[in-house]
């Protein structure tokens, strides 16, 4: 499972064509857990497996459930439809906190596909939630809640939104396909990305994919929402991303990717130039008077064995060489990087995949002259969720001891300098505009004056009741430390209880 894409979401189509063309075959085994995974993935794509033999024993009438992972189905010439319900209620008791932590969410998922041709899908939810306190602060911090846009506050500390994604999608050759629509992008191997994650809310889109040859490359063009206030219904102010991931099989096992992508605004326009999916965006914004925000990155992916994956990112915002050489923590040289490994089947046990990931990033990097071009969206970070001048360290196991269990346990340790107030930078908080630093030299990552040291350790014993219906009782611990200001310090423990059907876990790991 280590060849796919860097590109998330993942196709539907591919996942499917690897799984039926035999290209998995060294890799999927003749373990309970892995059979009863291989047989997962196709019965939640019915629109795209031949599920001839997965039909379900005790159908729902006539019409539902005809397969265990979709509610309602049509697949007729020309036409496939997938309907599906989307629920999840999940209690959860936090230490010193005398409310009760909720997340209610009901909706309806809907996909298919017309002719073969064009792909459409539509997830609409309705949400209600009160989050643990330090997230809580995070929301009032930056008047937003992680991952969504518009919300209500909800029986005071709560918070009350809609959720609604839809994209469609079509082959416009052999080779190329389009996708436009309002949804979430991830570009990376690891577990944080330093180039597009899908932290922030979701974003209107047009993404335009070509893969030929050993080549895989991707176009995003797409609309965002700048840093405001939050307030009063009105018309939020617009900027554009546009961005463009190279990514080349050099050797069967082996990937190496070139990035590159520029926020802008305009009050009177949009930068057409920044239309063109071959050029190379920063000579568009050296033309254009260097006003924009542009970065550039490189990224590679080497698999050893089928079983350990190497990976890594290296993001370029800014940088003066001499001032590299001299050392100095000139606050322009702008970067991140990023280093990873994933071990399956770790130490011969099948179904134990471990992975270990390192990343860091310089004071500044994302951050703008204005408060318009930073790398952020809906007053949410495009890239990492940590923002700036951090360094961090993750270790994730995975182990799937029987079929319908699932044991995850994650560990997150970084040290950041954290910005003490809005009306001077330190280089962490990517939304003040860099112009407010006190000072242009002496910046190193993550020591400032008020440094903030974050541990975090969760565990979560998953269950699937049904086809998509898991039960999960989870534990999760954050230790937060500002040695310099103490009031700000503080620790957190969470235990959750909650179902979910048809969706994945909501996660506030920063």
């Amino acid at each position: 499972m280590l060849n796919f894409s860097k590109t998330k979401p993942f196709s539907r189509k591919t996942i499917i064509q690897k799984f039926t063309d035999g290209s998995l075959d060294n890799i999927i085994n003749q373990s309970k857990a892995d059979q009863y995974n291989y047989r997962r993935v196709l019965v939640n794509n019915p629109e795209w497996a031949d599920l001839s033999a997965y039909q379900s024993k005790k159908p729902w009438g006539k019409n539902f459930y005809k397969t265990p992972g979709t509610l309602y189905e049509v697949h007729v010439k020309d036409f496939d439809l997938v309907l599906n319900p989307v629920l999840q209620f999940q209690l959860s008791k936090e230490n010193d906190n005398s409310e009760q932590l909720f997340l209610n969410t009901r909706g309806v998922r809907i996909r298919g596909r017309i002719a073969n041709k064009i792909g459409f899908d539509s997830y609409l939810s309705d949400n209600q939630e009160r989050d643990p306190l330090y997230v809580q602060q995070w929301e009032k911090k930056y008047s937003s809640v992680p991952g969504e846009g518009y919300y209500k506050f909800f029986k005071t500390t709560g918070y009350d939104y809609f959720d609604a994604r839809g994209y469609f999608t079509f082959g416009s050759t052999k080779y190329i396909d389009v996708a436009f629509g309002y949804d979430k992008n991830f570009i990376g191997n690891g577990y944080r990305s330093l180039f597009l994650s899908d932290f922030s809310n979701n974003i209107l889109f047009l993404k335009l994919n070509t893969r030929i040859w050993r080549f895989n490359y991707q176009n995003l063009f797409m609309e965002l929402h700048t840093t405001e206030p939050r307030g009063p219904d009105r018309l939020l102010k617009k900027k554009y991303a546009v961005m463009h991931h190279l990514d080349v099989a050099v050797m069967r096992s082996v990937n190496v990717g070139l990035f590159e992508g520029v926020i802008f605004g305009r009050p009177d326009h949009f930068e057409f130039g920044y239309l063109n999916p071959v050029i190379f965006y920063r000579s568009i914004e050296q033309q254009n008077g260097s006003f924009d925000n542009s970065v550039a990155g490189i990224d590679i992916k080497a698999n050893v064995k089928h079983a350990v994956q190497l990976y890594g990112q290296f993001l370029l915002d800014e940088f003066v060489l001499s001032e590299i050489k001299k050392h100095r923590g000139f606050w322009g040289n702008k970067w991140g990087i990023q280093a990873g490994v994933k071990y399956i089947d770790a130490f011969g046990i099948k179904n134990l995949d471990l992975q270990l990931e390192s990343n860091r990033i310089r004071p500044f990097t994302y951050s703008h002259n204005d408060s318009i071009a930073n790398y952020t969206h809906y007053n949410q970070p495009l890239a990492h969720p940590l923002g700036a001048n951090f360094r961090e360290l993750i270790g994730i196991a995975r182990y799937q001891p029987a079929p319908k269990w699932l044991l995850l346990g994650k560990l997150f340790y970084w040290k950041q300098g954290i910005d003490s107030s809005t009306t001077v930078s330190y280089g962490s908080n990517i939304f003040l505009p860099n112009t407010l630093r006190n000072k242009d030299f002496g910046f190193n990552v993550g020591e400032e004056v008020y440094q903030a040291k974050t541990f975090i350790a969760s565990f979560l014993v998953s269950y699937e009741l049904k086809q998509n219906l898991f039960i999960d009782l989870s534990a999760f611990f954050r230790k937060y430390d500002v040695a310099a200001r103490p009031l700000l310090s503080m620790n957190t423990t969470v235990v959750s209880l909650g179902v979910r059907l048809n969706m994945n876990r909501r996660e506030f790991e920063f």
